[in-house]
């Protein structure tokens, strides 16, 4: 993928990608090979995957399945809803975006389209989000591991978390202090990136504010991208 630039660029701790007005509104043509037409924002210009783009190919290990697991197993036949987070995150962004994957899961399993989609849920912090950590961070969440459509992606090493987000994502994370929170050693600025990609492995939506996107409206998206 080109390496394209933001509009806006993180600001504070915990914040989302700034999009307001920098967006275009596309016209009413879809793309080739995507399921949904446009979206009323373009992306186009982001250095992350959005509309019409190829999803990334990587392989990370699933610790708790002990599998290694490849987008391109995807292809042909799941379509994928794909964030980035870590367990320890302390300002609500990314148990908002486990939520968002979890409701879509949730509707999957009740609209008979569980085997149609699978969820993504990539950590960038390694070091404190082992096997352990993250079977109970499902419990927490809520999310179904037992559905066989849940992956929690946990790279080798934080290095290569990095590297994976940067190259595959435009996406830089970096340890940060996190003085003012006395139960952490530190923390990350990060995005609140979700990209869900249809069965042929083209992006159909990007959601760079994802803790705050519209939930019915997302899981909407993943039903009708699942069910082609």
């Amino acid at each position: 993928m080109d390496r394209r630039m933001f509009c806006e660029s993180i600001g504070v701790i915990g914040a989302t990608i700034g999009t307001a007005g920098c967006l275009g509104v596309l016209g009413d043509g879809g793309v080739e090979g995507t399921v949904l037409g446009p979206p009323e924002q373009d992306l186009s210009e982001a250095t992350h995957p959005s509309y019409g783009d190829e999803m990334p190919h990587f392989t990370v290990p699933d610790p708790i399945t002990n599998e290694e697991i490849s987008i391109s197993e995807y292809e042909s036949e799941q379509a994928i809803l794909w964030t980035s987070f870590y367990t320890n995150c302390p300002d609500g962004v990314c148990p908002a975006l486990i939520l968002r994957l979890r409701r879509a899961q949730e509707a999957a399993a009740e609209e008979g389209f569980s085997s149609e989609a699978v969820f993504l849920a990539q950590t960038f912090d390694p070091e404190r989000d082992t096997a352990e950590t993250l079977r109970e961070y499902a419990g927490q969440q809520g999310v179904n591991l037992d559905a066989n459509n849940w992956h929690f992606l946990r790279p080798e090493s934080y290095e290569r978390g990095q590297e994976l987000l940067d190259e595959h994502f435009g996406l830089i994370i970096e340890k940060a202090a996190a003085d003012q929170y006395d139960d952490l050693e530190y923390q990350f600025p990060h995005y609140g990136l979700i990209l869900l990609a249809n069965k042929q492995g083209i992006v159909e939506r990007a959601y760079p504010r994802g803790p705050q996107t519209d939930i019915e409206r997302l899981v909407s998206d993943v039903e009708r991208v699942s069910t082609v």
